[in-house]
Formats: C-alpha cells, sequence, structure tokens
C-alpha cells in the first residue's frame, strides 16, 4: 500500500506521467486539466511555504526552491507569484540529495560529525 501511496499518487495519477516537460507541452497545446492539476500543485506547496513560514514569525531571509520540478519553466513562477510576499524567492533547479548524503557521509569519515541511527517505529508511517 505504501508503495502505491507513495509512488503512484500525485501527478503520475492525474496525467499518467511526472515529466514537467511533458506536462508543459500539454499545458502549452491547451491541456485545461494538466494546468489545473499543476495549479493545485503550486497552491499546496505555497500553503505550506507560507504555513512553515509562522515557524520563525514570519523572518524569512529567502525562500528557495529546489529539486526536479525547480527545473519547470512553470511551477516555479506558480509558487513564487503566491509567497514572494513573504520573502524573496530563488530557484536553484536540480536534484541534489545524493550530494548530500555524500558529503554527509564524508564529514561522519573525517570525524567532523556523528553518525545519527534512526530507529523505526512500528505503527507510524
Amino acid at each position: 500500500m505504501m508503495k502505491e501511496i507513495k509512488g503512484k499518487c500525485g501527478l503520475l495519477s492525474h496525467l499518467g506521467t511526472t515529466s514537467s516537460p511533458e506536462i508543459e507541452k500539454r499545458i502549452e497545446e491547451g491541456d485545461e486539466y494538466a494546468k489545473l492539476v499543476y495549479e493545485a500543485m503550486a497552491l499546496s506547496v505555497a500553503k505550506h511555504i507560507a504555513a512553515l513560514s509562522t515557524t520563525v514569525n514570519g523572518k524569512v531571509d529567502a525562500i528557495i526552491l529546489t529539486g526536479g520540478l525547480a527545473k519547470s519553466d512553470i511551477i516555479p513562477k506558480m509558487i513564487a507569484d503566491r509567497v514572494e510576499f513573504i520573502a524573496p524567492v530563488v530557484v536553484y533547479p536540480g536534484e541534489n540529495e545524493m550530494d548530500s548524503l555524500a558529503f554527509g557521509a564524508l564529514r561522519v569519515l573525517r570525524g567532523e560529525e556523528e553518525a545519527k541511527t534512526f530507529v523505526k517505529v512500528e505503527g507510524k508511517i
């Protein structure tokens, strides 16, 4: 069930793909449903950004958009239009998760940081 929830929902379940170039081409060709799904996703991200800004009492220096969808020509603008009143929006396209993991392991090997052990809690998602 978790595989279904994590891997086959969102863009894939609504549009049959997670490829932003493909979805954006569909939007350019007039696919109103694809545009609606993209707008809904951007709104959801913007709402989460706004909610998280309250944790620092609104004192946000910048909002950083990163990951695969930051390469999109449409999504970052849709999000920025809704949240740039909070702080400047900076877009760093790309997925750097593997680099971050490698650099973290390197810090542990160099003794600059202590390795952490995470314990799975049964019955929790």
